[in-house]
């Protein structure tokens, strides 16, 4: 049966928080609120945790999970061959509505999905996500909705979608919308804009003048 907190409520804030990083640390997914939209997440190191997430949403492989990190010095551990002007995304941009996509340290023992040896990495602006994320470390995490349905912006949508498959739910509210963030790749000599979500090119080539925006 799963568990519902008010992260609104100062005294179930922080027993859904420890609900919460209890039932990541245990292999379970968790429901949270993001500066974008409602995500369901669980521990990135945990490839079956990983792989319930992706059967929860009814999501295959081939679309891997990104990670969520709650602090940008976490990357040191994540990610290789990053950029200068990948930095200088995150300082700019994090924590916020930036995926930035990023060749993976090949001894990091984790199953996202058919990653190609990237990994989607953001640092959300949502109190509550950060501190779970301190918490427990890398999650992966997806918008929390089936596939082929609406991103959640309240705990209501994420829940009626998911139900029992997740052991916990952050209820922080309605989301501030449903824009997604945007996706840049920052493989590559020049970053590449994959998805314009939340931050617009405009935004971004304030940073990087270069930035390239695939067709």
């Amino acid at each position: 049966m799963a568990r519902r907190y008010d992260t609104n409520d100062a005294t179930d804030r922080s027993t859904g928080l420890r609900e919460a990083a209890s039932a990541v640390r245990r292999g379970e997914l968790v429901v949270l609120p993001t500066d974008t939209v409602y995500g369901i997440g669980a521990d990135a190191f945990s490839s079956e945790a990983v792989a319930d997430l992706l059967e929860a949403k009814g999501r295959g492989r081939n679309m891997p999970t990104p990670v969520l990190i709650g602090s940008p010095n976490t990357l040191h551990g994540l990610v290789t061959d990053f950029s200068e002007l990948a930095w200088e995304l995150v300082d700019a941009f994090w924590p916020g509505a930036l995926t930035l996509v990023a060749k993976h340290q090949p001894s990091l023992q984790w199953d996202l999905g058919d990653t190609r040896g990237t990994v989607a990495v953001r640092m959300p602006l949502h109190p509550v996500a950060i501190e779970l994320l301190t918490e427990v470390g890398p999650m992966a995490v997806s918008s929390a909705n089936l596939t082929g349905h609406p991103a959640p912006e309240d705990c209501d949508a994420a829940q009626g979608m998911l139900g029992d498959s997740v052991s916990v739910y952050l209820d922080g509210g309605p989301t501030p919308g449903n824009v997604p963030s945007s996706i840049v790749d920052v493989t590559r000599e020049v970053p590449v804009l994959l998805r314009a979500g939340a931050i617009s090119a405009e935004e971004l080539r304030k940073v990087v003048p270069d930035l390239e925006v695939a067709n």
